[in-house]
């Protein structure tokens, strides 16, 4: 997933700040409004005993927060004995994020609270037949939901985009997006953040479905450590978190298993790629070599696989044996415990996931834990929605801090 990493690596830490009271004050607020989020709401006393702050410099703080909109009452804690309480909690109308996410069959957009609750949402076909088309429905889309939101383009703090491909800071546009032809061209992103008129952040698709299907979806409570997401649908590819925190890469293309090539045919002809084998359109290409009367997609496929169809279940099968290599290389190199299958293809694990393992068995002797995903095809906007909010967050406590002090 992009996270802006930066260019060049500062040679040591940062010097020390000299110390002042003003930071000290920063500190606090911002300790106490992370302890709202992650804990619920508190009060004072609460908060007092959980940060060890002192009561006044917890009262102190609040009302800071509180004069600055970033926090609000939530209510009042009466106990059986003793003083009844107020509860405080952050204000999730300090600011809003936009997540997006573009496929090559549709855009969904959705705009969020700083407590992520999202608050609306588009989800358009895609008919853009041009790159340009598809950057301007993306930025009409994101328009349609902030004004549905009742909000302005300078209330969004920060945007994030999910796109097949992987992002090249220097030409400012990604690679390998395979699945849209003339995406990879420079300067469509520029043009798309022209249009929402706020700071966005470029990520991968399947990344950012990894991160949202880790915290939200299947790996959610699953203690795993080493965490693949498999995004099957127009194109392949694979996010990858470790320990909670997602792993990109050197050039942010760790997981484009997509472009692995498979060994060559019986005849000697290319194999292709796992892409190519394995996506929507190998799906229907086998079906229609089969027999299969077309035209077809992928999901008329997989339907008539479901109601016992002998032709498009062997056409299901193949792809599963083709997805099984893109599992083994997988395995192999990132040893992860637990593997789970989405996007549009992977909305069939039912389908998918017994052919898929046996497959691997003749494969590969690891045996990573199979499962299908939670979230289905929302996983990539969630998970472009919760790292706009890890951006927007610090962002929106500086901007209104600044405006108190």
């Amino acid at each position: 997933m992009s996270r802006d990493l930066p260019t060049t690596v500062p040679p040591g830490p940062a010097p020390a700040q000299p110390w002042n009271r003003q930071r000290l004050r920063s500190n606090n607020e911002w300790l106490l409004l992370e302890r709202l989020r992650l804990g619920g709401p508190s009060s004072r006393a609460q908060l007092a005993r959980d940060t060890g702050l002192s009561k006044p410099t917890v009262s102190t703080a609040l009302a800071a927060l509180e004069h600055a909109g970033l926090a609000r009452e939530a209510g009042r804690f009466i106990p059986e004995r003793g003083r009844t309480a107020v509860l405080y909690e952050p204000d999730p109308l300090a600011g809003h994020v936009l997540g997006v996410d573009i496929g090559r069959a549709r855009l969904r957009v959705a705009v969020a609270d700083l407590a992520g609750h999202i608050v609306a949402r588009r989800d358009v076909p895609n008919k853009g037949r041009t790159a340009n088309a598809v950057a301007d429905a993306v930025v009409a889309a994101a328009r349609e939901a902030t004004t549905e939101a009742g909000l302005a383009a300078a209330d969004i703090v920060h945007a994030v985009i999910g796109t097949p491909g992987v992002w090249d800071e220097q030409r400012r546009g990604v690679r390998y997006a395979t699945s849209l032809p003339g995406w990879g061209r420079p300067g469509l992103f520029d043009r798309i953040a022209d249009g929402l008129a706020t700071a966005i952040t470029v990520g991968n698709d399947a990344n950012l479905a990894a991160l949202g299907e880790y915290t939200l979806g299947a790996g959610r409570g699953s203690g795993s450590r080493m965490f693949a997401y498999v995004l099957v649908g127009t194109g392949l590819g694979v996010g990858v978190v470790k320990d909670g925190e997602p792993l990109v890469g050197a050039h942010g293309a760790l997981g484009e298993v997509g472009l692995v090539p498979l060994p060559p045919h019986t005849d000697g002809t290319p194999g292709g790629t796992v892409e190519q084998a394995a996506a929507a359109d190998a799906v229907v290409r086998t079906a229609l070599d089969l027999g299969l009367a077309g035209p077809l997609t992928a999901k008329d496929v997989f339907d008539a696989a479901r109601t016992g169809d002998p032709l498009a279940a062997t056409a299901v099968h193949r792809a599963a044996g083709q997805l099984a290599y893109a599992v083994a290389v997988l395995s192999a190199v990132l040893d992860p415990d637990l593997i789970v299958l989405g996007g549009g293809i992977g909305a069939s694990a039912d389908l998918l996931l017994d052919p898929l393992g046996q497959a691997l068995d003749r494969l590969s002797p690891m045996r990573p834990t199979l499962a299908p995903s939670r979230l289905g095809e929302e996983a990539v906007l969630l998970g472009a929605v919760a790292t706009a909010l890890d951006r927007a967050r610090p962002e929106v406590f500086e901007r209104r801090s600044a405006l108190v002090y």
